[in-house]
């Protein structure tokens, strides 16, 4: 099979179920951004950090590409020709979100409590971090504009909106980790 296939070059591309919609349509630009998210959550994951941090992150690629694969599938194709669910054997699940909180909960109790907000920065993996927070953060709102026209399952914008407090949470246990200054932001006076 070619990578290319030259079906795009107007300017439309193929949603599952086979439906073409243009490339800048908002489930395009949803699961899109997840695939940006997905790809930065793999750079996290190739810094040097504790293996289980990493084994996490791998979780949530793989709970990404569900979610990409959900927002890619229009509403009326859901349900194929044959009567069975397109996506029956794919979904997000309160354990997913459950297993982030967990997380957020046992890198917190190490944690110094928040008393300013934090700058992003102090090292470049813990940068990298905040980046794919700011990622993650647009991929909730691109997932709930499409919501505003289109069904999108409730648990898929849960999951993205949990993803970025484990990211953000994430970026602070890494600081510590590494030893990197964590500044604070203080307002002007």
């Amino acid at each position: 099979m070619k990578v290319y296939t030259k079906t795009g070059d107007s300017g439309t591309t193929a949603l599952f179920g086979g439906m073409r919609v243009p490339k800048d349509h908002a489930r395009i630009e949803s699961y899109g951004t997840i695939d940006e998210l997905n790809s930065y959550i793999g750079l996290i994951r190739d810094q040097e950090i504790n293996s289980h941090y990493k084994e996490i992150l791998i979780e949530v690629q793989d709970r990404l590409f569900t979610i990409g694969a959900i927002l890619a599938t229009p509403p009326e194709k859901e349900v194929m020709k044959n009567g069975e669910l397109r996506l029956k054997k794919l979904g997000i699940v309160e354990s997913d979100i459950e297993l982030l909180e967990n997380e957020i909960d046992t890198m917190e109790e190490v944690l110094p409590p928040m008393t300013h907000f934090v700058l992003p920065g102090g090292h470049q993996t813990v940068s990298y971090c905040h980046i794919t927070r700011c990622v993650c953060r647009r991929a909730e709102r691109l997932a709930v504009h499409l919501s505003h026209n289109e069904p999108v399952a409730e648990i898929a914008i849960k999951y993205l909106n949990r993803l970025s407090d484990y990211l953000f949470v994430l970026a602070r246990k890494l600081s510590l980790d590494l030893k990197a200054d964590e500044v604070k932001w203080i307002p002007r006076k």
